[in-house]
């Protein structure tokens, strides 16, 4: 489920007021209820009467005026001003192939990538388009797409330490931290995870360590078009001691995230009830992985439509 339905009514008083959120596959919501039906003509049908036109109208049903807002769902959600790397960094950690250009808001829409782990273990990534200062309160893209960032179990701010765009990376970290708190408090109280991005400019390595200094944290220092090896021999980092590379942003990743791989998901067998009676009970089922217990899905006939319609 990639996305969900957030239903929002609009009172006499034109203020937005929350119906329900809608979170699991499935969920259903009675927003508006139908009115009592009517009689239609069978109910007048009689021996004197076999083909009656007689009816009654229905009840009146409930109005409302609902508006809808769909919410990207993903385990971390790229956080950053324009330009910063974001969608180059989500192309390097997963299939993604988000638009990437040497100018800001070059997305204007949230993409989601899927990064895969060796045992198969999958962390879902959204990339949300550039953050700027006022961004809490409609500047820019504003609070179009920080909406987005509520459903993220993990904030990634994601740093130009070579402050290519004339601003200082310590700024952009307070700015950034200032914008989802105003619009979410509770958004700062997440995990969060700092990335220092184009390490590979010299005047990032001049601002890593003053950005450790004036922020308190050390990031993960990073290029997408390098690897650990490179960044350390090539990148000037050699006695960097803190997080380096692409590597160690997955496994901070995991760590924070801790998806489960799929062989981690199979139930518990110590949990299965007690099976030696005469009925198994219902509840053992699910421990018997190897039955399809799904229901079958329809099929349709290229002329004849859905047969079991």
């Amino acid at each position: 489920m990639t996305e969900c339905l957030m239903l929002e009514a609009e009172d006499l008083m034109q203020k937005e007021i929350l119906v329900a959120d809608i979170l699991e596959p499935g969920q259903t919501v009675i927003v508006a209820k139908g009115g009592p039906g009517g009689y239609g003509n069978v109910h007048f049908k009689s021996s004197v009467n076999q083909a009656p036109t007689e009816h009654t109208p229905g009840g009146a049903a409930e109005e409302r005026r609902l508006h809808l807002e769909l919410k990207t769902i993903a385990d971390a959600g790229l956080l950053g001003f324009p330009n910063a790397g974001k969608s180059s960094l989500l192309s390097s950690i997963s299939a993604a192939t988000p638009k990437i250009a040497s100018y800001p808001f070059t997305t204007l829409n949230p993409i989601v990538g899927t990064v895969v782990y060796p045992d198969f273990a999958k962390i879902r990534v959204a990339d949300v388009p550039g953050i700027i200062e006022g961004a809490s309160k409609g500047v820019g893209l504003g609070i179009a797409f920080l909406k987005h960032l509520e459903r993220s179990r993990v904030m990634v701010y994601v740093i130009d330490m070579a402050g290519t765009d004339g601003r200082e990376p310590w700024d952009d970290y307070r700015t950034l931290a200032n914008e989802i708190a105003e619009y979410n408090s509770e958004l700062p109280e997440r995990p969060f995870i700092v990335v220092a991005n184009k390490m590979d400019k010299a005047a990032a390595r001049k601002n890593l360590r003053r950005f450790v200094r004036e922020t308190g944290i050390t990031p993960i220092a990073i290029c997408c078009e390098a690897g650990q090896k490179e960044l350390r021999e090539y990148a000037d980092l050699k006695d960097w001691e803190g997080p380096l590379g692409m590597d160690a942003f997955r496994a901070a990743l995991r760590e924070v995230v801790k998806p489960k791989a799929p062989h981690e998901e199979k139930p518990d067998i110590s949990e299965m009830p007690d099976t030696t009676g005469d009925e198994i009970p219902a509840e053992a089922m699910r421990f018997a992985t190897f039955l399809k217990l799904d229901p079958p899905k329809k099929k349709s006939h290229p002329s004849r439509g859905n047969i079991h319609s």
